[in-house]
């Protein structure tokens, strides 16, 4: 085969340090788009981006030849410069969770990103955290959740 074809897309999730609720609703859409603009200086595409005041939600393309902990660090880096400018005390925490996204669900995937906000209403970030890993059948350690 002479050239590289793929279609690669993760559902990557990371929390303020802490988990607390330093993402305003006054600029957390600012939040967003920054991310995006971060992930598409990256090389990469943002197909969703969303979350609420202690965590966010990327639903993202990405070439064969970028690590996904690259594209994460990467991200947290710059945003989380970005938001220190602006709102005092700001950081993410240490890790993320990533996920792979076949095709089929895409726009499942795009649709829970988005609504972010209305899910969060019936579930905690930890516990969602915890049904995810649970779902894609990673091992995870409870401490830490406390």
């Amino acid at each position: 085969m002479a050239s590289t074809y793929t279609n690669l897309h993760i559902h990557v999730i990371f929390a303020t340090k802490g988990r607390a609720p330093t993402i305003a609703p006054e600029w957390r859409s600012d939040l967003h788009a920054y991310l995006g603009g971060t992930v598409r200086g990256l090389g990469a595409v943002p197909l969703a981006i969303g979350g609420v005041a202690d965590h966010v939600h990327l639903l993202v393309g990405i070439k064969a030849t970028q690590p996904v902990a690259d594209l994460v660090r990467e991200i947290k880096k710059a945003s989380s410069a970005w938001a220190s400018e602006r709102w005092r005390d700001f950081a993410w925490q240490t890790g993320y969770a990533a996920f792979s996204v076949g095709p089929s669900k895409i726009a499942r995937i795009r649709a829970y990103v988005e609504t972010q906000e209305k899910h969060h209403r019936m579930l905690s970030s930890a516990e969602e955290l915890r049904m995810l890993l649970d779902e894609h059948g990673v091992e995870y350690d409870e401490r830490y959740f406390q």
